[in-house]
């Protein structure tokens, strides 16, 4: 039988067991601009950012296998409450606080059965930048909402970093071009795991650059492309 006390025991063993796995993990940046939202992050052969539904985008860093569990529930949970309801119903706020949040919590929960190696960024595009929407999703269900710009990183220090210069350097009016590169910068803080002034070795081998946009001005029905 299981005690309270080792249930919090293994719990915390659990977390320092993920949180030593996502400090190798490529950052995710999100930036809203008068022109639209985008995600920014690193890759290596598998695509990290991803179209959940009209307006609605995500990327994270973690085990493949349960980021890409995330999307498909994700996608599936849009799609579903879509054509029940509205395309206006889908939102972040559901797909995220109904559909993922909760089966992450309960599995972080579960000490007989493998946790969610996972960080997630997701974020929803609406009519005027200050009415987008990023919401991180973290392994053990928990998630907070933000607006303007939004960060995940390996370790808390490095999104620390990353906040501190999105906050000095941000402004909605800047072109998509400079928004990339702002997202790059960032970026490369947060890949600066050790504090040693550059990105981690291993956060650059072979890898490449994706960036994920909702375009906020495009006529297109499909507000999403990769850049």
């Amino acid at each position: 039988m299981i005690s309270p006390y080792d249930w919090q025991e293994s719990i915390s063993q659990r977390a320092q067991y993920i949180e030593n796995r996502l400090r190798g993990g490529s950052p995710v940046v999100g930036i809203s601009i008068n022109a639209g939202t985008l995600l920014h992050t690193y890759r290596r052969q598998v695509r990290k950012v991803h179209e959940v539904y009209d307006r609605l985008m995500f990327a994270a860093l973690g085990q493949q296998a349960d980021v890409e569990s995330l999307r498909l529930t994700a996608v599936d949970f849009a799609h579903q409450e879509g054509f029940a309801r509205s395309e206006e119903d889908v939102t972040i706020q559901r797909v995220v606080g109904f559909a993922l949040s909760n089966p992450l919590r309960r599995a972080h929960g579960d000490i007989t059965a493998a946790p969610f190696v996972m960080c997630a960024l997701f974020a929803e595009m609406n009519d005027a930048p200050e009415d987008d929407l990023f919401f991180t999703l973290r392994y053990d269900g928990d998630f907070d909402a933000g607006s303007r710009y939004a960060v995940v990183g390996g370790t808390p220090e490095a999104e620390e970093r990353m906040l501190a210069e999105l906050e000095k350097a941000y402004k909605p009016d800047l072109t998509v071009a400079k928004a990339k590169a702002l997202s790059d910068k960032v970026w490369r803080i947060g890949a600066d795991v050790e504090g040693s002034g550059e990105p981690a070795p291993a956060l650059l081998q072979d890898t490449r650059p994706e960036t994920g946009f909702l375009d906020r001005a495009t006529t297109r029905e499909r507000k999403f492309r990769l850049l």
